[in-house]
C-alpha cells in the first residue's frame, strides 16, 4: 500500500477518516528541507491555500497513512488533483522507525498572501489532533495572518 504524508489540514484525523476510510495512520515524521507556506491565494474563497515547498534546513511534520486504491481516488478528488489544483510528489519521510518514501501533494500555482486567523487556526488544530509537538502547534498559531474579514 503506498504512504501518503499529511500535512496541514489533514494532519486532524477526523478529518482523514471522512476523506480516506479505509487508510490506516501508519506513523509520524518529519519532511525534512521542506517548509509549509500558502499560495494560490485566487483559487479559493477562503484566501491562499496551505502547501509545501522545498527549503532547505526546514521541517513540516507529517502524519503517514496506508492509503487504499479506492481511497487514494477520493483523497486525489478532495484536493483538486483532476482539475489541477494540486499535483502529488514523491517525498522522503524521517519517522523514529527510518525514512519512508511516501507521496504528498504540492500546490500547483504561486507561493504568497496570508492565510485568514481562522484557517491557519484551523491548521495548528488539526496538527494537535494529529500528534504534532507543542512548538510545531505553537509556531503555527504565532504565524502572520490577516483578518477574517480580509
Amino acid at each position: 500500500m503506498p504512504a501518503y504524508a499529511a500535512y496541514a489540514s489533514n494532519l486532524d484525523p477526523e478529518a482523514m477518516v471522512r476523506k480516506a476510510p479505509h487508510s490506516p495512520l501508519r506513523s509520524t515524521g518529519w519532511l525534512p528541507d521542506w517548509r509549509l507556506t500558502f499560495g494560490g491565494e485566487d483559487r479559493s474563497w477562503q484566501g491562499p491555500l496551505a502547501t509545501v515547498v522545498e527549503a532547505p534546513g526546514d521541517q513540516v511534520y507529517v502524519a503517514l497513512y496506508d492509503v487504499t486504491e479506492a481511497d487514494e481516488v477520493r483523497l486525489d478528488a478532495s484536493e483538486g488533483v483532476d482539475v489541477g489544483l494540486f499535483r502529488k510528489v514523491r517525498v522522503r519521510v524521517k519517522t523514529l522507525d527510518g525514512d519512508v518514501v511516501a507521496w504528498t501533494y504540492v500546490l500547483d500555482d504561486y507561493e504568497g498572501g496570508l492565510p485568514t486567523a481562522r484557517y491557519l487556526g484551523g491548521l495548528a488544530d488539526a496538527a494537535e489532533a494529529g500528534g504534532a509537538p507543542h512548538d510545531y502547534v505553537l509556531s503555527l498559531r504565532a504565524r502572520p495572518c490577516r483578518s477574517n474579514d480580509a
